[in-house]
Formats: structure tokens, sequence, C-alpha cells
């Protein structure tokens, strides 16, 4: 056995103290002899043979000490094994072409670009698709500005629900979503939806429960923000403060851009059950003011938010948002710049117009969907500044209300050619799914 003291008696009558150590396949023995004797001699060196002894068992606990798995069976396998693995990324990150760059999205989370096909069909012959949200289990979540709410099972089978009162009048209808950031938990869905009511349209956010393919309704979080058959902004996030942002548009009547007790043209900051947290910048729901029709959110890497904005007729907008700040409409546009009014962050121009609507953040930029345009676009970011402004995808698939990252990493883009400003194929409109890898 491993470790084993032997005493022997030797023909030769020496006492022989032999250690055994076991050290895979070799044997070590270490012999001390000590000349046997008797009688009162042998008590004279009892000493002698403890310190023998005693050098005999250190002996034991240093060849231990060097044996592999001495304190833990089989730890240092393990410890091997892991070191061996390193050595085997590092050779793996050095091979040439490997597209493994560190990316952060706009929840902080690393993400790296998926191994799969550059772009494909997910759902097609949807009637304009505003949002899209996907669900913890892998499931998505849809709105159709018409008033539908479809629920996509993970293969692809869709369930559609109808929303009620809701009123597809011009840009208005079903339009943004978002999931509470504990929906696992509380199961909270918000919609952003136009009604009709005495006085007119109007947009309300109103609050789900979603549970088991199964929706009802709970409460509504805020409501009477302005609506109209156009200019009826309609996005909605969760910020990395868990708080509900909303973006609304002026319903064609600029002037409630700049009015501070209007809720149209603002983007809107509200606890998730409605009510106004303490350091809003007005006491009221309102964030920002100055919009004409915000359509796009998206938080870089910094929590720094961005919005995407329509301008009359070209001018459309990227702006950085900040608390309190005012950003002109419709005093200024482009180029323009008044006291106390913030200049846009990058704005498409007098001779060009993307009509920018959903956004993201994706390694370094913001992505947006152009509607007129018919492009994904890229603002690459430097800090808060927009350094550049690529375009991709031009004019492949018409026009694009949205863009979503998925959990897979993967880009959606969702396509708008039915909202009667397009040219729509047989099985539009779509959603699309479009490597990242694409773009870099």
């Amino acid at each position: 056995m491993p470790g084993q003291l032997m005493f022997k008696q030797s023909s030769c009558s020496l006492l022989d103290v032999r250690i055994l150590v076991e050290g895979g396949s070799r044997l070590t023995c270490l012999d001390y002899r000590v000349r046997q004797v008797s009688g009162v001699g042998f008590m004279k060196n009892r000493n002698l043979l403890w310190v023998i002894f005693l050098v005999a068992v250190i002996g034991v606990v240093y060849l231990f000490y060097q044996q592999p798995g001495w304190l833990t069976a089989g730890e240092d396998d393990e410890i091997l094994e892991e070191l061996e693995e390193n050595d085997r990324l590092e050779q793996d990150r050095e091979v040439p072409g490997k597209l493994e760059p560190e990316i952060i999205d706009e929840n902080g989370q690393e993400i790296t670009i998926p191994e799969g096909p550059e772009r494909e069909v997910v759902l097609d012959n949807l009637s304009i698709p505003w949002e899209l949200v996907f669900l913890p289990d892998g499931e998505k979540l849809v709105t159709e500005r018409a008033g539908n709410l479809l629920y996509v099972s993970e293969d692809g089978q869709v369930e559609s629900m109808q929303i009620e009162r809701v009123e597809h009048a011009g840009e208005g209808g079903l339009l943004g979503m978002a999931l509470h950031p504990d929906f696992t938990e509380n199961n909270y869905l918000y919609l952003y939806l136009t009604a009709r009511v005495e006085g007119g349209l109007i947009n309300r956010v109103e609050r789900y429960h979603f549970i088991d393919g199964e929706l009802s309704k709970d409460t509504v979080i805020i409501d009477d923000i302005p609506g109209g058959t156009t200019h009826d902004g309609g996005r909605m996030a969760f910020g990395p403060d868990s708080l509900l942002y909303i973006a609304t548009g002026d319903a064609g009547v600029p002037d409630l851009s700049q009015d501070r007790d209007s809720l149209a043209g603002k983007i809107l900051r509200l606890e998730d059950d409605g009510s106004i947290p303490d350091d809003n910048p007005f006491g009221s729901e309102v964030y920002s003011y100055g919009h004409r029709n915000p359509q796009g959110l998206a938080w870089d890497s910094e929590s720094n938010l961005w919005a995407t904005e329509h301008g009359p007729i070209a001018q459309d907008e990227l702006n950085h948002i900040e608390s309190g700040k005012n950003y002109g409409w419709p005093a200024i546009e482009g180029d323009q710049s008044a006291p106390g009014m913030e200049d846009p962050a990058m704005h498409s121009g007098t001779d060009e117009t993307w009509a920018p609507s959903g956004a993201v953040y994706y390694d370094g930029s913001i992505f947006f969907a152009g509607l007129r345009g018919a492009t994904l676009y890229e603002a690459v970011l430097s800090g808060t500044e927009v350094v550049e402004v690529k375009s991709h995808l031009q004019d492949e698939y018409g026009r694009l209300r949205n863009v979503v990252l998925g959990p897979e990493g993967y880009f959606y883009l969702l396509t708008s050619n039915r909202d009667g400003r397009g040219s729509p194929a047989p099985d539009d409109d779509k959603i699309i799914r479009i490597n990242p890898g694409l773009f870099r």
C-alpha cells in the first residue's frame, strides 16, 4: 500500500525500517538499518530509534507531496485539463479570419457573431409588423399595426390575438411593445396603441399579463397622449434604470412639442406602474421635449440614450437624449441652432430622407431601420459623437420598420411594405433574420 511503513527482521540480524511509496509504476524504498541490540543496550538506543522513525515519517509525507492528487483525487487532472483547454482556445484565437470580436449589446452583455446563415426569412405574409420581442423561452411576440398581437412558437406556429379598442387610422394603431425587466416573475407586457375617443384619436399604454400564451388586461399605464393619423411616435423600452421610456409624436400639431404640459412630441419616463420617477426633470412624465416623431430608442454600452426622429422632408435625426433637454422642433431643424436647444448628433441633410424608425446598439454603433430610405443604417459612435453613417442592405427588402437584436446574436428586420407607402411583394411583410457578421 502507498506510504506503508514496514519493520522487518533481516537474516543479518539487522532491523530494516522500510518505507514503501507507490508512485505510478515505480516503487520507492528507503532503508534505515539499525543494529539489533537487546536488554539495556536496546533501551539506551531507543531515542535513536525514535529519531529514525520521525525521519521516516517526514520522508513519507514529502514523497506523498510529490505525487499527483495527494490532497484531492483528480484535482491535478482537472487543472491540467483546464490549462490544456485554455491553450486550445488561445490557439483558436490565432487562426486567421476567425470571427470572435468582443461585442457588448445594449444591456452591457458580451456577445459574439453567430455561426450560421447570413440571412433567412423567419416569418412572411404579415400585415405591417411594428414591434418584436423575445420571450424567455425563445418564443416571440409581434405587433401588427392593424391591432393584432402575434404569438410565435419556437417551431414557427403563429397564433393571432386581436387587441380591443385599437384604432388603425393612418400611422396609428397597435405600435410599440415592451416586456417588463422582471417578466419571468410578473408576466407584465406593455402595449402602445391608438384609440378613438369622443374628442378624436389618442394614444395610450396598457399593461397586460401574458401567461402560457394567454393575454389578460391589467391596467392603463398612461392615457390621453395626443394622437392622429400621422406622427404618433410609439416606441417603448425599459432602460438600464428599469424605468419605462415612451416616444411620442406631435400628432400633426408641431407646437405641442414645445409645450411641456402636453404629452405630445416628447420622450416620457415612468415607473413600471405609471407613476412619475422622483428625478424626472420637470416633476411630470416628460423626460425630454421638442421632438417631431421619434420612433427608435436604444442605449449604448455607457447607458447613453439615443433616439431616431423623423424630420420634415429630409433632415431626419439621430439624437443623444439627456434629461430635461429641448431638441428644438419646430423652432429649429437640421443645422439650425438656437439658445437652449440641442443640435442633433447627426441628421440626413436636405437631400436625403432616412425616415428612421426602430434602433438597436451593437458593437460601437447605433443600427436603425429606414422606411423611405429602405436601408439599414449604422451610425458609428465615438463617445456621444457620431463619426460616420454607413448604409447596409439598401433597397434589398423595401421599407424597414424595425431592427431588433435577438438572444442568439442575430438581427431581426421587420419590413413595412404594406403600410400604404411601399411596393409589397406577394409574401410581404416579412421578418428577416440577418447575421451581423455580414457587416463586420
